[in-house]
């Protein structure tokens, strides 16, 4: 299979991120990868064509400076490439995360089988790792569970091996849907149900624990849903920030009557637990 990737560079970076892979995601294009500088958005050969960008509103906006190129790679073997650099991983001695190939590993409470494929969240991240230490200390027995930005569906899964019995899992892109379907049934779960969209899908839903990895601004953008989706006494796990964005997360939550708990750190990487009084 044929892919071209767009490569974008874009100014203010991460509001103009958001929104354009928003956009990218409405008309064909199926994975992201956030670059330094903007974002590279990954399309089908066969699914591109001259005109594919034209309805995309923000690169005429006078907001933001979007400038951009494109190449079609060549055909590979992604699992191949993937497999050379995944290696499995051991959390806090209680979860282990590998993928099909690997032998199983033994002596852990929760071993979890993941393909990752274009998806992001096979716990070699500093925020998926500080989620999964969060996860661990919580007792989700018999909870209904968020996984918002599920990725490759990982928080979601240990979420059930813990004892959850209802656990929605949302991402934005399709292909994170998919790989998550796929890695939800390689460890035999029965809980999950996978939404494609955004936090709009909150909509007259309740939870016991909501856990959101995603970043900064769009933590910011949601904490309010995220309030009117958790019961009383009900946890928030938030990720996907630096220890520098933290002045501006707890001055959100406690709008909406958030408490902090605890914060675990990985490489200035902060995941944070907050309870809602």
């Amino acid at each position: 299979m044929t892919y071209i990737v767009y490569h974008f560079l874009i100014s203010p970076k991460e509001l103009g991120s958001e929104i354009l892979l928003a956009e990218l995601d409405g008309i064909g294009f199926d994975s992201f990868e956030e670059t330094e500088k903007g974002l590279d958005a990954y399309i089908k050969k066969e699914n591109c064509h001259a005109g594919i960008l034209s309805p995309v509103k923000i690169l005429n906006s006078k907001e933001f400076v979007i400038i951009y190129s494109k190449e079609e790679l060549p055909q590979i073997n992604w699992n191949s490439e993937w497999e050379k650099n995944f290696n499995p991983i051991l959390i806090e001695n209680e979860v282990g995360i590998r993928a099909p190939f690997h032998k199983k590993i033994q002596n852990v409470d929760y071993e979890i089988v993941i393909e990752p494929k274009m998806s992001f969240g096979t716990g070699h991240h500093e925020t998926t790792h500080v989620m999964i230490q969060h996860i661990l200390e919580l007792d989700l027995e018999e909870k209904k569970v968020l996984d918002m930005g599920c990725g490759t569906g990982v928080l979601a899964i240990l979420a059930e091996m813990k004892g959850a019995k209802h656990i929605d899992a949302i991402d934005i892109d399709t292909w994170s849907c998919e790989n998550s379907i796929e890695n939800i049934e390689r460890n035999n779960c029965h809980c999950i149900n996978v939404f494609k969209g955004d936090a709009l899908l909150l909509k007259n839903k309740t939870y016991d624990v909501v856990l959101a990895n995603i970043n900064r601004n769009i933590l910011l953008r949601d904490i309010k849903i995220y309030s009117k989706s958790l019961k009383k006494g009900g946890m928030l796990l938030l990720s996907g920030f630096y220890t520098k964005d933290v002045p501006a997360i707890e001055l959100e939550v406690v709008k909406y009557n958030f408490k902090t708990l605890n914060h675990k750190v990985i490489n200035d990487w902060i995941g944070i637990k907050f309870i809602k009084l």
